[in-house]
């Protein structure tokens, strides 16, 4: 850490002097959420927010993105900040006096935190034009939920963006339970898992449900497949390197007297290296076609890559812990003792520069982090409260990173 405490002090005290500002950005894009790639009315908010601060705006292509740069007065490096702007298709039923307008669409992730956060930064660096020593590229991503917008983006160079390849990346995703509002946490090394898909569909043969010697049943077949490969990932995986498998779908069909011709098992695929990841396609695939042949039948597995494992780099992950305890506590920074199995497309920033993610709780004060409905409910809630340190923390990282030249 290379920051003065004169300086987190002001950044602490700016961040919750703007707060309100901050709170009314996310409640009003919190009434309109949208969900996917295109995001027009998010990103017309996001534009006039930065409108009166004198960035470099561009809007992306394929995605409905927003790249702001902030050039500072004294050269330097660039480093990249990031909030994600997509919600997800949940109808609200959190009785918000700011909820949702559009019936099927909610922020219950927390995006719209995320991007009142990321302005609420930007605007914290932008009153510091002067003393900056380097860019911050301000990276307002669509299509977090399963998109890949993260991918998309850099495609189109937002890491780029400042004239040069930004060394570091930051981000932050809020929690609507587990930590009171304004706690952080973090750990060096993977924080959330890689996320891949396979579907397997077992071809048989149709027949009459009481001559089933007369037709090949895939019926039973896909549901040996199904606790086999339960059996594949205790039995064949280290424990201290985790794979999860669950088959959240299987289908097949049209009657229960009916044997039918296929059945399909739709599943996803939890790792936490790279080197699980690629076995694990691997032993699915050998596993599925076994089971197919040994009962006389076919099987075909479809691998769909997911987003790859989120790993931080230690030594920013020491940064976080060493800027945040310095602003504001020794309890406001927790490092979590394990990663969580969740997926994340900031993965593919930081497979291309060093940089951390982090948790920042928002848990409303009234209620108890334990028990709290967790993001993704159509009833989860997040605490105004948390953009008075998400925003502070965030800047911090940039300030500190640029510092160090």
């Amino acid at each position: 850490m290379t920051l003065d405490p004169a300086v987190l002090a002001a950044l602490r005290a700016d961040a919750a002097a703007q707060l309100p500002q901050v709170a009314e950005l996310r409640h009003a894009l919190h009434r309109t959420p949208e969900i996917g790639l295109r995001l027009p009315v998010t990103q017309a908010r996001i534009l006039d927010a930065l409108g009166p601060l004198g960035l470099e705006v561009a809007t992306g292509r394929a995605l409905d993105s927003v790249v702001a740069v902030l050039h500072g007065g004294r050269p330097g490096p660039a480093v990249l900040l990031r909030g994600d702007m997509d919600a997800l298709p949940v109808t609200e039923a959190t009785g918000e006096p700011f909820t949702s307008e559009n019936v099927g669409a909610m922020h219950a992730c927390g995006h719209d935190m995320h991007v009142a956060g990321l302005v609420g930064a930007a605007r914290l660096l932008a009153a510091r034009r002067a003393e900056l020593p380097g860019s911050v590229v301000f990276m307002f991503q669509p299509g977090e939920e399963g998109d890949g917008g993260a991918e998309l983006m850099i495609s189109e160079g937002v890491l780029d963006a400042a004239g040069q390849r930004v060394v570091a990346g930051y981000g932050l995703h809020v929690q609507a339970s587990l930590r009171p509002a304004g706690r952080v946490a973090s750990r060096p090394g993977p924080l959330l898992a890689a996320a891949d898909r396979f579907r397997v569909v077992v071809h048989g043969r149709g027949g009459h449900g009481s001559t089933p010697w007369y037709a090949a049943d895939p019926v039973p077949v896909a549901a040996e497949m199904l606790l086999a490969l339960q059996s594949m990932v205790t039995r064949t995986f280290d424990v201290f390197d985790p794979v999860v498998v669950t088959a959240g779908l299987i289908q097949a069909g049209t009657a229960n007297n009916v044997i039918p011709d296929d059945a399909l098992l739709d599943a996803t695929v939890r790792t936490l290296s790279a080197v699980h990841r690629a076995a694990a396609e691997e032993r699915v695939r050998r596993l599925v076609e076994g089971i197919a042949s040994a009962h006389g039948m076919t099987a075909t597995l479809e691998w769909i890559p997911g987003y790859p494992v989120t790993v931080n780099h230690a030594s920013e992950v020491a940064r976080l812990a060493a800027l945040t305890t310095a602003m504001y506590d020794e309890h406001a920074y927790a490092e979590d003792p394990q990663p969580v199995l969740g997926a994340e497309d900031f993965s593919y920033v930081l497979e291309q520069v060093p940089g951390a993610f982090f948790w920042l709780g928002a848990t409303p004060p009234e209620l108890d982090p334990a028990t709290a409905p967790y993001n993704h409910s159509a009833a989860a809630r997040f605490s105004d409260a948390a953009l008075a340190v998400g925003p502070a923390v965030l800047a911090a990282l940039a300030l500190d990173r640029l510092a160090e030249g």
